[in-house]
């Protein structure tokens, strides 16, 4: 498993290329940093202050440890530049901190569990925004990044997919997912007022579809599900005949788009980072998982599980313009790449009984 985990690790620092060096010596502060993609940011700051930094990165990575997990392997607990703290971002952080960088990734991102705790999942995005934007204007940072969602987009009409950033999405306010999407609208207006009014150099990404190795088991979205149904020998349940469609971004191209964002993106503006190479509707899905475990799976047609919040979007594909433009970004991991990398890691994950990320 640590192989696996340094082998991503390593990947990711060689795409992020010469603009890594914009964090040597620098104080780096991400909430949400014991989930999946916090793992994987404080993991190849890590990494850079190992094989490419002569200045260490100081991280101060924060995280209420109820999705999280700081055991997930992606970082080293005991690295002296590391300060890692048990921290609720609904309340404000006060300690006497100044970071260089500040990357707000804590939230409630699957739909199970925030349909499961909508209450708290307005809140963890309302008011952790906003103490993040507070911390930002005292502490005047060089760059704030905001993890908003692909999911503010609605279900878009057919005519804007892919999807632009400047498509105003089309959101139920009253919907079971409304918590989610309506509360990740709201945080993207807080984070330009603070912008527009104070100054505060924030810019906002929003990921589509991001999967790879430090997924939670349990997270219930789609490659999760059919990934540990395909480890049991379960067959792969697919909701609403299957016809609707999906683009997916693997982790590691993910994160060098999100860096990117943050170290080259203009503040005050928004971009999407995903994967625009192929739409896929889940039944075609199924069967490269099928593929990727190199047996024959049962594949069924099912109803919704208990407590998902129906209404998911017919389809969903990035326009990634702006960013290859503006940032030099470029998926470069297929699927055909990128499950057997995550289905290796599940069964790594089994074998030892580590927690995942």
């Amino acid at each position: 498993m640590d192989r696996l985990i340094e082998d991503e690790l390593r990947s990711l620092s060689g795409m992020l290329g010469d603009i890594a060096l914009r964090f040597e010596g620098k104080t780096v502060l991400i909430t949400g940093a014991a989930g999946f993609i916090g793992g994987y940011i404080v993991g190849v700051l890590q990494e850079l202050n190992r094989s490419r930094f002569r200045r260490p990165a100081q991280i101060v990575a924060l995280d209420n440890l109820i999705t999280g997990t700081k055991e997930s392997g992606f970082f080293d607990l005991d690295d002296p530049n590391l300060v890692f703290e048990t921290h609720d971002v609904t309340k404000p952080y006060l300690r006497d901190i100044r970071p260089d960088f500040i990357l707000h990734g804590a939230g409630i991102a699957s739909p199970v569990y925030y349909a499961r705790y909508p209450l708290e999942t307005i809140t963890v995005a309302v008011d952790g925004i906003r103490n993040v934007l507070d911390l930002a204007r005292r502490a005047r940072p060089e760059a704030v990044l905001y993890f908003s969602s692909s999911e503010i987009y609605g279900d878009p009409d057919p005519a804007f997919i892919p999807t632009p950033e400047d498509y105003p999405g089309r959101v139920s306010p009253t919907g079971l997912r409304a918590c989610y999407d309506e509360s990740k609208r709201l945080g993207e207006t807080l984070a330009m007022v603070y912008h527009r009014q104070f100054g505060v150099p924030v810019t906002v990404v929003r990921p589509f579809n991001v999967y790879g190795p430090g997924m939670r088991r349990d997270d219930s979205r789609v490659l999760p599900s059919f990934l540990n149904a395909a480890l049991d020998r379960r067959p792969i349940e697919i909701h609403r005949g299957g016809a609707q469609t999906r683009t997916f971004c693997y982790a590691t191209d993910a994160v060098n788009g999100f860096l990117r964002v943050l170290l080259l993106g203009r503040p005050g503006e928004v971009y999407n980072i995903g994967s625009d190479a192929e739409e896929i509707t889940m039944r075609d899905l199924a069967k490269r998982v099928e593929q990727a475990a190199g047996e024959p799976l049962d594949i069924a047609l099912a109803g919704y599980p208990e407590g998902y919040p129906v209404g998911d979007p017919n389809r969903r594909c990035p326009d990634i313009t702006k960013a290859s433009r503006e940032l030099g970004y470029a998926p470069t991991i297929s699927l055909e790449q990128g499950l057997p990398r995550m289905l290796a890691w599940y069964r790594l994950l089994r074998s030892v009984d580590r927690p995942s990320g």
